[in-house]
């Protein structure tokens, strides 16, 4: 840190840029287009709808779910990097409540989705039958719902709380909103766990991992951090952001994003090596086929294009101070996303081959159009600035 920031304190000098309106209707019509195709899918292939809004709902949760986990990350460390992306952190956890209406229509495809949830095939199945007591559609339902209430709720007391101190610069509330995130990141991490569980894991009721819960975390970590550095580099080009945001910022955004992959990767090695070491008939299955089977080709491109490319490209410190080669490595990193939900999910489904929909495509535009309609709603609210955080001067002042 050095000097004083020359860039000025005044919340019109980082008001939204006015392109976040265009943005949100040209999002709203092309969810809108989505979400047609997509009824029109689910009235002649229920089945392949569900499987294909499965994935799309999990790729956009995650990508709000992460940029409210990070959000809270930035409370506890009160960290620099983390005041110049908040608003766009606070913006996309502000999802949240439509994140759980996109959950709705999964309440009527359960049957089509998990076996658990056929009361035919539970009957008279040794394991489906044990295992009823957690995996039951009424148990699984108000799990959900104590998710998405822990998960909202955090979002909206650090929002509002946040909104308060632009509103009366106390400087009592950074350290509330402190330990507010404390046990909002711990519950986090043990709701998205469960999460994981009951909404893939549990596809394949013969499988289980003690580790999967914090590969699905690590994927969330590496979705919003991607997406807040697209849209800081957006905002970089409009008005006073211009000047506050500069290569030292991303420098530090690409730092911590090469620890999100590499933590990701050391996850998936971590369940892979436990797992074929033990070698049970049970447990290898789930990765027989994706590693050895149909497969194996998307696996390979999991392996180069969601860690090594972006590992090598990371590593170097120019690499994390070029903004476009950063905002590249966030593009990729946001498209394997979606390759490493559907890796996860589809293979339950379609074991021997990958099998790719024009639903797939479908439910990911109208979920998309919608959630970044909503986003940039919420964006374009506010300063892009905690103009009045009592570290704000010390940020801009970074060198």
């Amino acid at each position: 840190m050095s000097g004083t920031a020359a860039v000025p304190l005044a919340p019109s000098a980082y008001a939204p840029p006015a392109g976040l309106l265009s943005i949100r209707r040209v999002s709203l019509l092309i969810g809108a287009a989505g979400a047609a195709a997509s009824l029109a899918g689910a009235r002649f292939d229920p089945s392949q709808f569900f499987r294909s809004y499965l994935v799309a709902f999990l790729y956009w949760l995650s990508i709000a779910l992460g940029c409210s986990a990070i959000g809270m990350l930035h409370h506890l460390t009160r960290g620099a990097w983390g005041l110049m992306i908040r608003r766009v952190l606070e913006a996309a956890a502000g999802t949240l409540p439509l994140v759980a209406l996109f959950f709705v229509p999964l309440l009527f495809g359960l049957g089509d989705l998990y076996r658990w949830a056929r009361p035919d095939e539970v009957r008279g199945n040794a394991l489906l039958e044990h295992q009823a007591i957690f995996l039951n559609v009424p148990f699984f339902v108000a799990r959900a719902a104590i998710y998405f209430a822990i998960w909202c709720g955090f979002a909206l007391i650090l929002g509002r709380l946040s909104a308060r101190q632009d509103a009366t610069g106390d400087a009592g509330l950074q350290r509330r909103m402190q330990m507010i995130a404390a046990p909002g990141l711990a519950l986090y991490c043990l709701t998205a766990t469960f999460a994981s569980i009951d909404w893939l894991m549990s596809l394949d009721s013969r499988w289980s991992s003690t580790i999967y819960g914090v590969y699905f975390v690590g994927g969330q970590a590496i979705a919003g951090l991607s997406f807040a550095i697209l849209v800081a580099l957006y905002l970089r080009e409009r008005g006073g952001m211009s000047q506050a945001l500069r290569p030292i910022h991303f420098h530090d955004y690409g730092k911590l994003l090469l620890t999100f992959v590499v933590l990701w990767a050391y996850f998936a090695v971590s369940q892979l090596i436990i797992i074929w070491s033990g070698n049970l008939a049970e447990e290898i299955t789930w990765y027989r086929g994706r590693l050895l089977g149909g497969w194996s080709g998307v696996s390979l491109l999991l392996v180069l294009l969601h860690f090594a490319l972006p590992f090598v490209l990371l590593l170097s410190r120019e690499g994390k101070r070029n903004s476009a080669r950063l905002g590249v490595v966030a593009v990729l990193l946001l498209l394997m996303r979606w390759v490493d939900l559907h890796w996860l999910a589809a293979p339950a489904f379609s074991p021997e081959r990958p099998a790719f929909h024009w639903l797939d495509a479908a439910t990911m535009t109208a979920l998309g159009g919608f959630w970044i309609a909503a986003f940039a709603r919420l964006l374009a609210r506010r300063p892009l600035l905690p103009v009045r955080d009592p570290s704000l001067p010390e940020a801009l002042a970074h060198d």
